[in-house]
């Protein structure tokens, strides 16, 4: 009889880095690699309580996850973050890219602003944790980056995000072919809707998440818990022959067209 995922330990001895690993989506991912028995060092920079929570839970479970506050849209945090990670968690064995900003506006509504504000932690920031963490990263590592629909689809006052994720996923392409020769993999993982914090920025998003639910196969919303364990098989020797790809987990949504 298989080992069903949430009992798995096949990670036991790896160091995971997640970036934006204390709420939401990260948060699950953080756990998850964690239960699976990788040590994981998650990073996060406001929302303490978040932080808290999750050391919390840890704590109880006796899990092994530690808290980093760095802010990897600077220089500083940069600097933070590389430095303990090098000093603690070499060889790296995995990096999930669970960061996420952005304004919910129509195009029109933006300004240079806005658009210098989202792009700097969703895609330079992922650069600059690559670049200057490649130097501890093992061979057969593997790197896990978040995308939303919103990188192929137009998705109404998201076209920002959207943008900014379509660029992110370009940029794991890319460091896919260029690590490749380490035996280091880099893969994208799409998730549909799901009902997480981000959607009480928007007003409509009791709405917005119920058509978002009829238009799966499933005809539910996947949950954060869905997600994790797509990246956990991606960071684990199960997936090593994937590299590059985009993973969609949405329930079925995204094949109705």
């Amino acid at each position: 009889m298989s080992t069903a995922p949430g009992n798995s330990a096949d990670l036991v001895g790896r160091n995971i880095l997640v970036v934006g690993g204390t709420r939401g989506i990260g948060r699950a991912i953080s756990i998850r690699l964690a239960r699976a028995g990788a040590r994981v060092c998650a990073n996060f920079v406001r929302d303490q309580d978040a932080a808290a929570d999750l050391r919390t839970c840890a704590g109880r479970d006796a899990l092994p996850i530690e808290i980093l506050r760095a802010d990897v849209s600077i220089a500083t945090g940069i600097s933070t973050l590389v430095e303990y990670v090098s000093a603690h968690y070499s060889p790296l064995s995995g990096l999930v890219y669970a960061a996420a900003t952005g304004i919910h506006k129509e195009l029109a509504q933006l300004t240079n602003r806005h658009f210098d504000f989202t792009f700097q932690l969703n895609v330079r920031a992922f650069l600059d944790v690559v670049r200057n963490l490649s130097p501890s990263l093992a061979p057969g590592a593997s790197i896990v980056t978040l995308s939303s629909e919103g990188a192929a689809y137009a998705v109404p006052s998201y076209g920002l995000v959207g943008a900014s994720k379509a660029a992110l996923e370009s940029v794991t392409r890319q460091i896919a072919m260029e690590l490749g020769p380490r035996g280091i993999r880099a893969n994208v993982v799409s998730p549909g809707a799901i009902a997480t914090d981000v959607w009480k920025a928007m007003p409509d998003a009791d709405l917005r998440l119920q058509i978002a639910a009829s238009r799966t196969a499933t005809g539910r919303l996947v949950t954060l818990e869905e997600v994790a364990d797509v990246v956990h098989f991606l960071c684990g020797q199960a997936s090593s022959g994937i590299n590059g790809a985009t993973l969609v987990v949405d329930g079925g949504a995204r094949i109705r067209g």
